[in-house]
């Protein structure tokens, strides 16, 4: 018809096309005839053994020239027999390069089947034994990251979500693997999330951090009991191989749970650190004359670190009776010495740190007026039991607590240690803790115990005076 444009030409067209797939290819490829010509030939077979697609498409075989004569029988048969077989075949030998170097290949054979369904060629894939072995173990140790891995591995994506999850994360997330892909790291942890995406996005910009980071996290899950855990973290940048520039692909997260590690170490530096208290403060005690100004030297040294205020408060009016029992019976912790209304023994100060810039604890001129303490105050608690007594405001902090216990503004944790000496009990020792500051714990109350002690000597040296009662349980 006139004007048509001319048919099609399929056949030069396919030509081309699989001529550009095959130079495309990152695998060395050629493909033999059905009578073993070589018939295709591709750039990375040209690359890898030095003879162009010009000089070997044609040849009949390999022998000779991209194989020694002494092995192509051998080889050609085992390629041709991929014709017999179904499915790919797998090879391992040597062939010759273009400057006689012999390299080893692994290649994968497999037969090319004609319009009729009947083998008419072979085509073989191959690259070096190295190449390929990097390569399976690159893969190998992917798929032992995800699946046996005793740590934590996650791989987040440029927006900074998890793309990926092992199963030993999944567990530390407490969450599904499937639950956590997806998600923002927000949902999964209420406390640390910043300093992780900080982390992230570090390692997106400026790559690969030299060493592991520490991040302290709590979970959503754990969030009622606050929870916080260590995991010790490393990250790695990943780009893609394909680009021509590094492409960001996201990060890779290792991380492990060092909590328990963490604590120990940090309790272990806690001991040495009050230990080395209790001795400077013996030590320093040592050189006052005055034994009240040595019970203010320990209760200053006990302060740092522990505690942001400290009182001590002694048994008024005992000093004339102290260690005698009554007549009618034993006497318990709270008897003798001056008695309130309700005929329990009263405590006045006696020394007291700053309660607003800091200084050294100084002795309270003793005026003998008792502590207007209420009803079920923490230090008479500590008096009656002969005891430690710990007092919080909790989570939330209502107005007046602490005033309404004659403590110094902001105090929302307290700490009363009885005070004994030679069988009797001296006072009460007050450690005051502001919103900055945990909850005083049982270890806490043991280093104020052994504090204690040491101020009630002191006390004792200086004559104060208290009541008898049984030791402490």
């Amino acid at each position: 018809m006139p004007g048509a444009d001319p048919d099609p030409q399929p056949d030069s067209e396919d030509s081309g096309l699989l001529a550009a797939l095959l130079d495309g290819m990152d695998a060395a490829l050629c493909a033999f005839g059905a009578d073993g010509t070589v018939t295709h030939w591709n750039r990375e077979a040209e690359r890898l053994l030095g003879w162009s697609a010009a000089e070997a498409v044609g040849r009949p075989g390999l022998a000779g020239w991209a194989v020694r004569k002494e092995d192509a029988d051998e080889v050609e048969a085992r390629l041709l027999a991929a014709t017999r077989s179904p499915g790919r075949q797998v090879h391992e030998f040597a062939l010759l390069t273009k400057d006689g170097r012999r390299v080893l290949v692994r290649t994968q054979s497999s037969a090319v089947l004609g319009p009729d369904g009947r083998p008419s060629g072979v085509y073989c894939a191959f690259s070096e034994v190295h190449a390929q072995i990097d390569l399976e173990r690159s893969i190998a140790l992917s798929e032992a990251l995800f699946v046996d891995a005793s740590w934590g591995v996650v791989l987040v994506d440029a927006d900074l979500r998890p793309a990926v999850v092992n199963a030993h994360a999944a567990r530390a997330l407490g969450m599904g693997r499937t639950a956590v892909l997806g998600r923002p790291l927000g949902d999964l942890l209420s406390q640390g999330v910043e300093e992780l995406e900080s982390a992230l996005t570090h390692v997106l910009a400026e790559g690969t951090p030299p060493a592991a980071a520490e991040l302290w996290v709590t979970l959503r899950s754990d969030e009622a009991e606050q929870t916080r855990r260590c995991w010790r973290s490393g990250f790695l940048r990943l780009a893609s191989p394909l680009a021509e520039e590094p492409v960001p692909l996201g990060v890779g997260w290792l991380f492990q749970d060092v909590t328990e590690a963490k604590r120990a170490e940090q309790e272990a530096s806690l001991l040495r650190f009050r230990a080395q208290q209790l001795y400077r403060a013996g030590r320093a005690a040592g050189e006052c004359e005055d034994p009240m100004e040595a019970a203010a030297v320990h209760l200053d040294f006990a302060l740092a670190g522990f505690a942001d205020h400290g009182l001590i408060d002694v048994v008024g009016g005992g000093g004339d009776r102290g260690g005698e029992r009554e007549a009618g019976g034993e006497a318990d912790c709270g008897a003798g010495g001056a008695a309130g209304e309700d005929g329990r023994p009263v405590l006045v100060r006696a020394i007291a740190s700053p309660a607003g810039a800091p200084g050294p604890s100084e002795a309270v001129p003793p005026t003998g007026i008792p502590v207007a303490y209420g009803p079920g105050h923490p230090a008479a608690q500590a008096l009656e039991r002969c005891g430690s007594v710990r007092a919080g405001a909790g989570p939330a902090v209502a107005e007046g607590w602490a005033a309404a216990r004659k403590w110094p503004d902001g105090t929302v944790h307290g700490l009363c240690v009885v005070l004994r000496s030679r069988g009797r009990t001296l006072g009460v020792a007050t450690f005051l803790r502001g919103a900055s500051r945990r909850p005083f714990d049982r270890a806490d109350a043991a280093y104020a115990e052994d504090v204690a002690s040491r101020i009630a000597a002191a006390l004792d040296l200086a004559g104060t005076g208290g009541v008898a009662g049984p030791a402490p349980g």
